[in-house]
Parts: C-alpha cells; structure tokens; sequence
C-alpha cells in the first residue's frame, strides 16, 4: 500500500461510512483516486461461463450501485466488475444511518435496501462503458413493486444490450421478504421470466444467480436443483449473513446483512456444498471475507472459477487487488499449477 493510498483510507475513515464511500466513488469518477498498478499473466487468464477474464478477482456489486465510476474501476486491475443493484425504477432505500464498520472484526454491515437511480439511468452509463472492460450488472427488484419477479426480467431488457453478464439478486436480507424468492417454486418461475428477457436480447448474456449464506442443507439443494433445471450460467455465492456469531465491534447488533472477515467460513462452506451438488457443472463465484490471497485461493480450491470482493477494500484499498493476483501467482507456484483452471476444486473435500 502506497503513503497516499494509506493517507487516503485514513482520510476518508473521518466520515462517516456512507459519506465516505461517497468521496471514494466521486474520487474514482474524476480520476484523482490513486490505482495501483494492474499485476498481469497469461498464468491468471480464466474463462468464466463463457467469458473471457484477465484474472480472477472480480469486484463485487454493491460498491458502485449506479455505474457512475466506471472508467477508474476499469482500470484498477480487476478481472470484472459488477455494478448495481439496479431496479426499475428510482429508490432511497432504508434511511441513513445504513452502513456500518466493525474495524475489529475487519467487517461491515449494511442495510441500503437497493438504493439506486433506476435502470434508465444506469442504462445510459453503462451504454459508455470503458472499452475491454469485463463489465456486469446486479439485478434487483423495487420495494414496492406489485410483481417482483417481473422487476429482474425489466432491468435485463432495459440494460442488458450493455452489460456482458446480469445477476439475479434474491438474497439481499434488506428488502423485507425479498429471500422468499429463493424457494424452489418462486425461483423457477422468476428465472424463467428472466431467461425469456435474455432470449429477447440481440445479444443474449450469461445469466448468474445470488445466494444467501444462511440458507440450510435442503434449500441449498433445492436451488441447486433449480439453477441446473434453467439452465442458469454460474452461482455467485455469497451474499451477506444475517448471523452475528462472535463479532466485536461496537456497530455488531446493528440490522442488515454482514459482510467480510465474519463470512469467509460460512460462504466458503456454501461454495463447497454447492460445488459438489452441481457436480462441477456450473460456474461458481465465491465472496465473502476475501481480504488476502490466500482466502481467494481457498475459494478456487473449494470449487469456485472465480472470486468477488468489496468489504475488504474499506480496510485494504484498491491496492489489495494486484496484490491478490500476485499472492495467487505464488500460491500456483508452491502448488505447482500452471493456470487457475488447475486449481479449481482441488481443496473442496476441505470444506464439506
């Protein structure tokens, strides 16, 4: 981490969390963020559901819900981007305060409740995205909307000529009963919504579906069983737990949905889970906790093809993501794998 890099985070843990990351996507849209330099290798080139991405190490939605800094982001050194959640219309979300640092437990929690300025918006940055950008968007569904099931398949007709992949995001714990889509029935008849939008597309897009962590043995199958049955393109799990099992933070009882250090067991067990009840057969992402190299490593060993972070760059900065390429890079070395298709799975039994 660079002084300015280090002066920077200290600068901005002086206001408040959401004021904060205001600064920190205004800083990226102007282009006086200070970016790390990109660590690059044939070695770390991976293809996820069809797409072609530099290296594993995505950035995860949530970070810039309206697609605003997308120039810097493209060239922080990611291997892909995701952005939103996008709804179809414009929302504020659960009043402030909603987002919250647990310094001591490396963690953050947050109860935005898809705030965001709509798909049309959205729609229009997206549309002058940077070029060679890995570019996604996070679906989402409006507070109240009288059918949000039809919400997802919207936003992809509206956005989806921009973007090279969409996820379908049922498990953010912030809008109330929004994980109820999760079940088997209500599941199948969204997705099946959404892939009727994609076949409308001119260019029809992988589809990735979110999950939450805290789902049990039976209901992580069942949603298994229905993303082969549509054919869905990879899983990205996870999202935030409502579980506050040990923390330390003074912020620890706050509502919403947890993420960082306190996920990285529980989601890297859930990837595991479902990598052996696809058998392989679909695409997974992991999140949750991925703060160093060798927490993004595990979750190539538990059977995902990539990862995503966001709450570790609150502590980490921008600078964590060339540093987890390059900890990736040594980790194949020590193991003596060629390219990150080798080692892929190869730690799952670990986790079951």
């Amino acid at each position: 981490m660079s002084v300015l890099e280090r002066l920077g985070l200290a600068a901005l843990r002086a206001f408040d969390p959401e004021t904060a990351h205001g600064f920190a996507i205004g800083a990226l849209q102007t282009g006086v963020a200070p970016l790390p330099r990109p660590v690059t290798s044939p070695r770390l080139h991976t293809r996820l559901a069809g797409i072609d991405l530099p290296n594993p190490v995505g950035l995860a939605a949530g970070f810039d819900k309206n697609a605003q800094a997308l120039n810097g982001l493209s060239r922080a050194g990611f291997g892909f981007v995701e952005v939103g959640a996008a709804t179809p219309r414009p929302q504020a979300g659960n009043p402030r305060p909603r987002l919250f640092r647990l310094p001591r437990d490396r963690a953050v929690i947050n109860r935005f409740g898809f705030n965001n300025q709509g798909a049309e918006v959205i729609a229009m940055r997206l549309a002058a995205r940077p070029k060679g950008m890995v570019l996604g968007l996070n679906l989402g569904a409006n507070k109240d909307s009288a059918d949000r099931a039809g919400d997802f398949a919207q936003v992809l007709r509206h956005c989806g000529a921009h973007v090279d992949f969409a996820t379908v995001n049922v498990s953010s714990p912030n809008t109330e009963k929004l994980r109820d889509l999760q079940g088997a029935a209500a599941l199948t008849a969204l997705l099946q919504g959404v892939m009727q939008a994609r076949a409308e597309l001119a260019r029809p897009i992988p589809i990735f579906l979110k999950i939450a962590p805290d789902l049990k043995a039976q209901e992580l199958a069942e949603i298994a069983g229905v993303a082969q049955e549509t054919q869905i393109d990879a899983i990205i799990a996870t999202n935030t737990t409502l579980d506050r099992k040990g923390l330390k933070s003074d912020s620890a009882s706050e509502k919403g949905g947890l993420s960082g250090q306190p996920l990285f067991e529980m989601s890297t067990r859930v990837l595991a889970q479902l990598s052996k009840l696809t058998d392989g057969k679909i695409p997974l992402i992991g999140v949750g906790g991925v703060g160093n190299a060798e927490q993004a490593y595990a979750k190539l060993r538990a059977g995902a093809s990539a990862v995503q972070l966001y709450s570790a760059l609150v502590y980490e900065g921008l600078s964590l993501v060339p540093r987890l390429n390059q900890g990736l890079l040594d980790l194949m070395d020590r193991d003596g794998h060629a390219t990150v298709a080798d080692v892929i799975g190869t730690g799952r039994a670990d986790w079951l």
